[in-house]
């Protein structure tokens, strides 16, 4: 099979709006209720692009399956070496290794870029994505509880934490 990970282009958004699409419709990893749209994926990925932010695809034979990306943990400047990142996988690629490709590359990517902490910020159910950051040592740093509402329950959001310099 013909895998690889590079940066996105405009060209991957109807995939990448797919993709964000399910979690936000069918998951808690999104607590959001709308689908997004192509153009606010555009402007996403413009202001991406202009902030020097990465947004990192999972290609398979000329098919996206997942998109992984940073961006700063806070706006206040002292919190410029934290940033916090997401991972989002096609339900049809779960569970082959793809979300553990992708969040290497956004470690890996972030430390030659200077920062010192990456956040992750993780629906309290969401057990996939607590093994992965686990593995990857990440430390369960708190868990918020009933901060978001979604599917007629209340959600709790786990924050994990990994510095990336000693």
């Amino acid at each position: 099979m013909n895998s690889h990970i590079r940066l996105a282009t405009f060209d991957d958004l109807e995939a990448i709006m797919e993709i964000y699409n399910h979690a936000i419709l069918h998951t808690t990893a999104v607590y959001t209720y709308e689908p997004t749209h192509i153009e606010e994926r555009r402007q996403w990925l413009a202001q991406k692009q202009r902030e020097g932010y990465p947004v990192f695809v999972y290609e398979s034979e000329g098919e996206v399956l997942g998109f992984a990306t940073y961006g700063p943990f806070r706006s206040w400047p002292a919190y410029q070496y934290t940033i916090e990142h997401s991972i989002y996988v096609s339900p049809s690629a779960r569970r082959q290794g793809v979300a553990s490709q992708l969040l290497s590359i956004v470690i890996e990517d972030a430390k030659v870029s200077g920062y010192q902490t990456i956040v992750a910020g993780i629906d309290a159910s969401n057990e996939g994505s607590i093994k992965l950051h686990e593995k990857m040592d990440f430390k369960h740093m708190g868990t918020l509880e009933k901060v978001g509402y979604k599917f007629e329950r209340w959600l709790n959001l786990a924050f994990y934490q990994k510095q990336l310099k000693s």
